[in-house]
């Protein structure tokens, strides 16, 4: 309603300031528009002026009045408030939005129907294919595991694929759009390519058929050099430094810089690449790799830190690079490592060496990978009493960079939950089942290509027991916690779960820890036509996430009761004082074996290469100036008051409860 034709006056006007027009009839300005910040702009097709009364004050106090300069544009809508100047090519079939600020760029040009990346499959894992997933903007990890690995469940795969290609149609168009307070500057090729709120492209070389899901809460930040093709970015995202993407999806709060190359991969929230490669992978959350010559290639990866030169190999120079590996949640590669794939490596393990012996070491987390004499040697659970352990589990929740209200990715932060704890039973009795048939006596025992040592899986069987000890434990004392009960009776109707999920397996779904029998619901569901969006089917996650500690309890009291013979209904008094002292006594060890662990970071070794022209006392002094003394570290601070809070916590429910028995 508020736009209206040119009058003759103002094209007499426009004409005079160089502006030329196939048909002027086509163009409608707004009822505010005025003449004068309208100059050298040749116009075809539907043109669409809006209003021009801001001034862009830009670095170094520059400032710039909103208008068209030096440009030409076909078939375009220009929202309030739109500064463009000196466009080299055109811009063709846009609608852009108000307060936009955009200059010295080659071509901006929507053709054809666009998806705008949406529809495109990637595929990951197996570069020959057969496990693609397609990309979309309201692609979760979760939803991207399934399409992934459960190929087995066909009919599912269709009705996801179905619901994808529903959303993709949605979106198609022959026109671009380009949110409010975009600002692009100084790039060359942009072609159908949709742009949300507050992004900022800076001297990207080349943007096609892609989404970069941008919003006021946490802008997109594309710059120099960058080459996007065939793409879906999620907001948050910073991409820098000439890093090629290609047929990817990019998560919420990832950063890529530093000339990375990632293409055919999927990257979900909160990633990290620079330097290096990835190709065909699945990055799940926190995937994070930072070195020159670093590989990773046809592996599914989440909360990963992988070291310098880490490297992978997807075939064995047979049928081609058909091979795939899983590194689950947590797990560390060192300088020059190598995996072999096919191999599954269990979570928060530590990858030392070349291993080429396709081992699957998924019931024994938290373990040592060690290449010895082209052998994989293991150490089972040694990474319980880690401090990069710890420290890793500490920062993650840290370092969510994600400011997005709408989160795709529902992230589980913890490090002992029923998905761990679960290998570590099932790790038990492995370790069990191998001493028992190959002897006490002996002094190695092979397992799935690996070799474990004596020592080592008798340290194993001890460290998974406080691991189950300190998660148990943790769960009573959380369920008991500021009540004050009156008799045995209450005690037991707070133990009673509130719910029957949780029991049976859990799963980790790329961040999400859940009860295999809810994602199994979920995918019925789906199949059933009961879920028929993404918003939907993502809406389930987010509610399976909001309800995981009921569901923990569920699956934490069947193993106490296990472990106590009995039913809740049946537990005593002394029983849960029981499991309490257990509790702290492998919260106490574990935390002293923790702060062992952190001294060898301030002894002797740890000194080499301090006080450089000095005696030994200079050598103490320089590391102390430098790296602080080891009783002020921080981390070891933390370590003794976490022996002090927990062993209080403890002691407050006893005394809370004994009086009942």
């Amino acid at each position: 309603m508020n736009y209206r034709n040119l009058t003759d006056a103002e094209i007499q006007i426009l004409k005079d300031q160089y502006c030329t027009c196939s048909d002027w009839s086509k163009i409608l300005v707004h009822n505010e528009f005025k003449t004068k910040y309208v100059k050298h702009v040749h116009f075809s097709g539907d043109i669409r002026l809006g209003k021009a009364e801001k001034v862009f004050e830009l670095e170094g106090g520059l400032k710039q009045h909103s208008g068209i300069f030096h440009a030409t544009l076909h078939n375009c809508q220009i929202g309030d408030n739109v500064f463009i100047a000196n466009i080299h090519r055109y811009i063709a079939n846009y609608i852009i939005s108000d307060n936009c600020y955009i200059e010295n760029t080659q071509l901006l040009v929507t053709e054809q129907n666009s998806t705008f990346g949406n529809g495109k499959d990637v595929a990951v894992l197996n570069e020959a294919g057969g496990r693609e997933i397609r990309i979309t903007d309201q692609l979760s990890s979760h939803l991207a595991y399934i399409l992934t690995l459960y190929r087995h469940r066909k009919e599912t795969i269709e009705n996801i694929t179905r619901i994808i290609d529903q959303y993709t149609e949605s979106v198609k168009s022959d026109m671009g759009y380009i949110a409010p307070n975009v600002k692009i500057t100084t790039c060359r090729n942009i072609k159908n390519v949709r742009i949300g709120e507050c992004a900022v492209i800076d001297s990207a070389s080349e943007l096609i058929n892609g989404s970069i899901n941008s919003n006021a809460s946490d802008p997109v930040y594309i710059g120099n050099g960058v080459i996007a093709k065939n793409f879906i970015i999620s907001s948050g995202v910073q991409a820098t430094d000439d890093t090629l993407i290609e047929n990817c999806f990019i998560g919420q709060g990832t950063l890529l810089g530093k000339h990375f190359s990632i293409y055919d991969s999927v990257y979900f929230c909160n990633c990290q690449g620079f330097h290096g490669e990835a190709c065909a992978i699945f990055g799940g959350p926190f995937t994070v790799t930072h070195h020159k010559s670093s590989l990773l290639i046809a592996g599914l990866f989440s909360f990963l830190n992988a070291g310098s030169g880490s490297n992978q190999s997807n075939h064995m120079y047979k049928l081609g690079p058909i091979h795939q590996g899983v590194v689950e949640r947590g797990s560390k590669t060192t300088s020059d490592s190598y995996i072999l794939w096919p191999a599954k490596i269990g979570a928060f393990s530590l990858v030392m060496g070349r291993h080429t012996h396709h081992s699957d070491t998924s019931n024994l987390p938290f373990s040592y990978l060690i290449e010895n004499d082209n052998e994989t040697y293991i150490v089972p659970g040694i990474n319980i009493k880690s401090v990069g352990t710890i420290r890793d589990a500490q920062k993650w929740p840290k370092r969510d960079r994600r400011k997005d209200p709408n989160k795709l990715d529902q992230i589980n932060f913890n490090l002992l939950s029923p998905y761990t704890i679960q290998k570590m039973y099932a790790g038990i009795d492995i370790l069990n089942t191998l001493k028992s048939l190959s002897g006490e006596t002996s002094h190695t025992y092979s397992y799935h290509s690996t070799v474990i040592n004596q020592s080592s899986l008798k340290k194993g069987i001890g460290y998974y027991n406080m691991a189950i000890n300190k998660f148990l434990g943790n769960s009573i004392i959380k369920r008991l916690e500021e009540t004050k009960f009156q008799s045995i009776e209450e005690i037991r109707e707070r133990l009673k779960p509130s719910t029957e999920i949780g029991l049976g397996t859990w799963i980790d779904l790329s961040g999400l820890i859940a009860p295999s029998s809810e994602i199994d619901k979920l995918l019925n569901d789906i199949d059933n036509k009961d879920l028929n969006s993404l918003e939907d089917i993502n809406k389930r996650f987010q509610d399976i996430h909001k309800n995981y500690y009921e569901y923990e309890w569920t699956w934490a009291l069947k193993k106490i009761e296990e472990k106590l013979d009995k039913k809740y209904t049946e537990f005593t008094i002394q029983d849960i004082i029981e499991l309490v002292n257990t509790w702290t006594n492998s919260v106490v060890t574990l935390d002293k074996l923790l702060y062992e662990d952190a001294k060898k970071e301030f002894d002797l070794i740890s000194r080499t290469g301090f006080g450089t022209d000095g005696d030994e006392e200079t050598k103490i002094l320089d590391f102390n100036n430098v790296r602080g003394k080891f009783e002020e570290n921080p981390f070891v601070k933390e370590v003794l008051r976490h022996i002090e809070i927990k062993t209080a916590l403890g002691q407050e429910l006893i005394h809370r409860i004994e009086h009942l028995g």
